[in-house]
């Protein structure tokens, strides 16, 4: 380790060549771009230190709250900290300190110190220290908008710097006024907030804003999608469809479409009788008029002379009320909520009326239904907006997501099928408060929605906590309208701190004020949790930010949650396992924090649920389907990232299979064209290598082209590929099958695709036959186009990408070797040439197939890795006299967490052995006999990313 920070100082000040490691020094500068922010470099400091120490003159509570999961592991662990601060131009605010003092494991005084203005970071992890010293205060600004620098340091307990700062801190510490409920208290009657911090929050919000959050002139979203309105019905079209994430402004921007449009009549439909009147007050705020001129058709008003009309579909849908319209009496009508559309009352009112135009509004128009809202609207888009756009267009208010573990019971967490009883006793509701209360909200005093399982836990949640003198209230679709009007209004007025729900609330309700959401339920789809959660994120003065807090049981449908909050819906495991342990794909100032034990439920989840059933792809498909109009084909799913086309190709050995099996195929193809449909799925169609697909393609469109070696090479290199003679050879016995060995070569054999035909190469004559099968020739098209597209994510300038997964197979063939090896000859390692590549398993269980003893392979640290070879081996073995001369060979290492995870690895990049740590050793095999092992530790010539070395230590 002394020799790790040695070298890391040396890179760092000395000469940048030296092979670095994770103490490197590093300056750290918010990077939207590169997902990379001062939080970042926080939160994973935290999850490992044994003692912090933060010395910051501001904090704010979204700051604060971005770092809570961190610090409750921490408590679990009985790791505790300490907090240093000031009241320095009053910016702290008494709800921040309020916060601090309700964690239990951080320690915090206020300095006295005039001027005080540190912003300094000190963590002792196990071996070492580390501290963070620069410009960012512990504010969300700071953690991950604002242009700050801040530089990250390791050293030894025995450092001087260290040891100064230390002293300085403890020294700080003693003349500092430890934080107490009497001294928030005084605080509270004598805080004033500054004029400055008045002024600032007002500049950051939109200048277009009343300060009730309205909008009076169209605002950035707004503006494009009127343009876009515009252009559509430029086409002639007299339908579209704007789908805008909850809080967006739908509401506004159709009254500002009305204001460009100037119809003679209007007609405004929604289905719920309370969002009338505000749709009301929007419309007269934009358009002005006399009050007359606005009417509304509902069950006690029948206002249906007014030039503009909002209706509720129940009303408006009767025969004795529609019937009294001419069907083109309205020019401009306009659905909100349009994606219940699909009820026999939309129907029947869109079907009798016959306006210029319609226009539908959603958030949500993915159904599961069978319904198609985009073939209702003729497949116009004429904008759409989701949560992460809306984020970065600071349309919607910030929140902060915690992933909370659920309450366990016997040492079980909570199920799907855990007894009422169970989820309602003194306990559980007891650890609820104590959570809820811990994560807090903004400005401390809560608003909030909390979603239960069902009707009966909420009624009798809401009850437990009345006992407690929290108030609280419940409501289900047995309520009336005017009783769910009545609990709203008492939560917005500070009667009420909580409604308890089922599913009422998930949609069609507006209650800005709402600063926490809570999820007492298992997720049941990512459309309903983006729907519960969009309750809390209209913006309003009296709240900064939104916190969501999800607890999370022992629940099969955990894996959707990561797919919900990233809006990856591609069902690609690996990227569920990314959006989970690297959630900073989240914009702007919003947040994604996993409590451990919650974070290891969802993993839990990824490994045992099967995403590929045919069921959920039929699913995907139909949607995917029913948004374009047409037979979606491969390039369609990867261009629109929805479902992953490697899922739904090879699910039936190609699209075709699948196209066929659900009887969507347009066209039937014979056996031999499906062969080469197959070959290609499963071996090209990831994209880790870009030439086998455009030399494909290219001989497609020019089926009588031969190309000679020359010209292959110059092919490649115009296209900025590799095209040295082993990269050439590898492409040509991939396509002429050559490479492939034993199950795959008897699989494969009799679908070459190209072939040497004197010094050419070009398309061998079965190919050239398949071809005149237009229907294969669009398949096939497809299924390469859709592989370059993937490609992307690969660097094409090197054989392999660090940190993209790979099978074994994939890996001989990339780096060049002649022939395929089956796995079970390359075991944990093999190698050819001058490459020798290593696959290691990091948790093998107890039923570990490829095992003969236990090995104990581990990543020591982001630097360093200690490994084991087979056995029986000694230091005179072949491979380990090849490792000792590593000048000699490349050495790549490929790693996965457990076989759950399938049989691709993470390619970690290249390693040199510590020669010293070259240690031969007896360790029992599988039938307690003594064979001899050789252990080493492996040095990474690049440190593994952070998150991807804690995603790996993280124990499944």
């Amino acid at each position: 380790m002394t020799e790790q920070l040695e070298q890391s100082l040396k890179k760092a000040f000395i000469d940048q060549t030296i092979q670095g490691s994770h103490f490197d020094p590093k300056i750290i500068i918010n990077n939207a771009s590169q997902q990379q922010f001062m939080l970042n470099v926080l939160q994973e400091e935290l999850e490992t230190c044994k003692e912090f120490f933060f010395s910051v003159a501001f904090l704010t509570q979204d700051g604060l709250a971005a770092l809570k999961t961190q610090l409750a592991d921490l408590n679990r662990k009985g790791v505790k900290g300490r907090v240093l601060t000031s009241v320095y131009l009053a910016f702290n605010q008494p709800e921040v300190f309020e916060d601090l003092l309700k964690i239990p494991n951080v320690e915090v005084k206020i300095s006295s110190k005039k001027g005080f203005h540190s912003k300094g970071y000190l963590f002792k992890q196990a071996e070492y220290h580390s501290f963070i010293i620069g410009s960012s205060n512990l504010t969300m600004s700071a953690l991950k908008i604002n242009y700050e620098w801040n530089v990250r340091l390791t050293s030894y307990d025995h450092g001087e710097m260290i040891q100064e700062i230390g002293l300085h801190m403890e020294q700080e510490w003693l003349e500092a006024e430890a934080l107490t409920v009497e001294w928030i208290e005084h605080y509270k009657q004598n805080y004033q907030k500054p004029v400055y911090i008045k002024e600032l929050k007002k500049a950051d919000r939109d200048t277009l804003v009343e300060s009730d959050g309205t909008y009076i002139t169209p605002n950035k979203m707004q503006e494009e999608a009127l343009v876009n309105l515009e252009q559509l019905r430029a086409t002639g079209a007299n339908r579209g469809l704007v789908i805008s994430a909850t809080g967006t402004g739908k509401t506004y921007l159709s009254a500002f479409d009305v204001q460009k449009v100037r119809p003679k009549r209007v007609l405004f439909v929604v289905h719920r009788e309370q969002i009338l009147n505000k749709a009301k007050q929007d419309y007269q705020k934009v358009l002005g008029g006399k009050s007359e001129e606005y009417g509304i058709l509902s069950g006690h008003r029948k206002e249906t002379d007014a030039k503009y009309v909002f209706a509720t579909i129940q009303t408006l849908s009767k025969e004795s009320i529609l019937t009294q319209f001419d069907p083109s009496h309205f020019d401009y009508i306009l659905i909100d909520e349009v994606h219940k559309a699909g009820a026999e009352s939309y129907h029947r009112v869109i079907d009798y009326f016959k306006p210029k135009f319609l226009l539908g509004m959603t958030a949500t128009p993915e159904r599961t239904d069978n319904f198609n809202i985009f073939e209702l609207f003729d497949y116009n888009i004429a904008y759409e907006i989701r949560l992460q756009k809306a984020l970065e267009a600071d349309l919607i208010a910030p929140f902060n997501y915690f992933g909370v573990t659920d309450y366990e019971r016997d040492g079980e967490l909570i199920t799907e099928t855990t007894d009422l009883r169970y989820l309602v006793e003194e306990e559980r509701v007891n650890y609820l408060i104590e959570k809820i209360g811990y994560y807090g909200c903004s400005g401390n005093i809560p608003k909030g929605l909390v979603f239960c399982s069902s009707r009966k836990e909420a009624e009798l949640l809401s009850a437990e906590f009345n006992n407690r003198n929290i108030p609280s209230s419940y409501l289900a679709g047995t309520h009336s309208l005017a009783e769910r009007e009545l609990e709203i209004e008492r939560l917005e007025n500070g009667e009420l701190n909580y409604i308890f729900t089922v599913d009422i609330f998930n949609e069609g309700i507006d209650i800005p004020k709402i600063n926490q959401v809570v999820m007492l339920r298992n997720t049941l789809s990512n459309i309903i949790f983006i729907q519960q959660l969009g309750r809390g994120l209209r913006k309003h003065e009296s709240k900064e930010f939104v916190n969501v807090i999800d607890f999370i049981g022992n629940y099969k449908n955990n894996y959707m949650i990561p797919m919900a909050l990233s809006g990856d819906v591609s069902r690609n495991k690996n990227n569920l396992r990314k959006d989970t342990f690297d959630t900073h794909y989240i914009s702007g100032v919003s947040t994604i924090n996993f409590e451990e034990i919650a974070r290891e439920q969802i993993y839990s989840s990824i490994n045992q649920v099967a995403v590929d059933s045919m069921i959920e792809l039929k699913k995907s498909y139909e949607l995917l389907k029913n948004r374009l109009g047409r037979i979606p084909y491969l390039r369609d799913f990867e261009e629109q990232q929805t479902l992953d086309p490697v899922l739904i190709a090879g699910k039936k050995h190609n699209y075709y299979g699948f196209l066929a099996a659900i009887k969507e195929s347009e066209r039937e193809i014979t056996k031999k064209p499906s062969d080469y449909l197959t070959f290609v799925t499963r071996e090209l169609l990831t994209g880790i290598r870009r030439h086998e697909l455009i030399l494909m393609l290219k001989l497609i469109n020019e089926p009588n082209k031969l190309f000679t070696i020359a010209e292959l090479k110059q092919f490649f290199y115009d296209r900025g590929l590799l095209n040295d003679e082993e990269t050439i050879n590898s492409v040509i016995s991939t396509l002429d099958l050559s490479f492939f060995t034993g199950q795959e070569a008897k699989v494969y054999k009799g679908s070459e695709i190209i072939e040497f035909q004197g010094e050419g190469i070009g398309l061998t004559a079965e190919f050239k036959e398949a071809l005149k099968n237009e229907y294969f020739v669009k398949l096939m098209k497809d299924t390469l186009i859709t592989g370059k597209l993937k490609s992307k994510q690969f660097d094409q300038t090197t054989s392999l990408t660090r940190f993209q997964k790979y099978r074994r197979k994939d890996v001989i063939r990339l780096l060049n070797w002649e022939k395929q090896m089956i796995n079970q000859n390359i075991g944990g390692y093999t190698d050819f040439k001058d490459q020798f590549v290593i696959f290691v398993t990091l948790e093998k269980g107890d039923d570990f197939a490829g095992a003969q003893m236990a090995y104990e392979d581990e990543l020591l640290d982001a630097s360093t890795m200690k490994w084991f070879t087979k056995a029986p081996r000694t230091l005179n073995s072949p491979e380990v006299i090849k490792l000792k001369n590593r000048d000699n060979y490349d050495i790549h290492v490929f790693v996965k967490k457990s076989d759950d995870e399938g049989s691709d690895f993470y390619y970690l990049g290249k390693v040199e052995p510590k020669l010293d740590t070259i240690t031969q050793l007896e360790k029992p095999d599988s039938k307690g006999h003594m064979k001899k092992v050789v252990e080493m530790q492996l040095g990474f010539l690049q440190p593994i990313e952070t998150r991807l070395y804690r995603y790996l230590q993280l124990k499944s």
